[in-house]
């Protein structure tokens, strides 16, 4: 690996690494847990409802899921097309015709920031890898509730498995760096005031990008104040009694 590219070959792989591979033109990646004899457990939304507007927009962020033709689907996963949720791949189905990246933890910030692309790398820290496994497998068992682009997506699955932490506030956006730098270019691009202190074409760009690296920093979950470490146990049972809450609200409203 180095500065501007995290790619890798599978001979090092080592179960509980985090992976990632890049998606429609580098638009956006698809991340995993490595759990070893070529298998890969990620969260996915299938069925060309990525980002699940119901919009033209599903047509640019197309489904993670393994895509074969429906005549020959992988002899190894099946047809995995229309799968949502926390799923089990081989490495080929995952990577889809893409190449092989590893995402790093416990990066100093000068290295976070020298890395201008979200969704990378992270200051926080990774726990021992069968601790990584575990909850990779507890969640494929059990779910990572619903998918949400910006709160709950695949990343965000991947960086839980490695550290266990959780953002504890509804207000922000979640784990995810590549969600973090889409809103962090959009900040500075519309919402800084400091873009009225210079005309310049120049000066503009380096404003923006003042901005820009300080929201992705201030973003990450290894610096934020709004996380915390929740086990995977209480996570799923903490998640199944809110929806037995609710399921109990709408009987009574019946």
């Amino acid at each position: 690996m180095g500065l501007l590219s995290n790619k890798i070959d599978r001979e090092v792989l080592k179960p509980g690494d985090h992976i990632y591979s890049w998606r429609n033109a580098y638009l956006y990646a698809h991340h995993g847990i490595y759990v070893g004899d070529e298998k890969v457990i990620h969260f996915t939304r299938g069925g060309g409802q990525e980002i699940g507007t119901g919009t033209v927009l599903d047509r640019f962020v197309f489904s993670s899921s393994p895509s074969h033709p429906s005549d020959s689907p992988c002899p190894k996963c099946g047809d995995q097309s229309r799968l949502d949720g926390v799923i089990s791949s081989c490495i080929e189905c995952f990577l889809s015709g893409g190449n092989l990246y590893l995402f790093e933890y416990d990066v100093s910030s000068a290295l976070f920031l020298a890395k201008p692309r979200g969704g990378t790398c992270t200051l926080a820290k990774s726990d021992p890898p069968e601790d990584v496994l575990h909850r990779a497998s507890f969640l494929l068992q059990n779910g990572f509730g619903g998918y949400h682009i910006f709160k709950n997506n695949c990343e965000d699955f991947a960086i839980y498995c490695k550290t266990g932490l959780l953002v504890i506030t509804n207000i922000s956006v979640g784990r995810s760096g590549q969600a973090a730098s889409f809103l962090a270019a959009t900040s500075a691009v519309v919402s800084s005031p400091l873009r009225f202190l210079t005309t310049s074409f120049s000066g503009l760009a380096v404003v923006g990008y003042g901005m820009y690296c300080a929201s992705r920093l201030v973003s990450d979950i290894g610096v934020r104040r709004d996380v915390s470490k929740i086990p995977v146990e209480q996570l799923i049972a903490g998640s199944r009694r809110n929806e037995s809450e609710v399921v109990a609200d709408l009987a009574k409203e019946n």
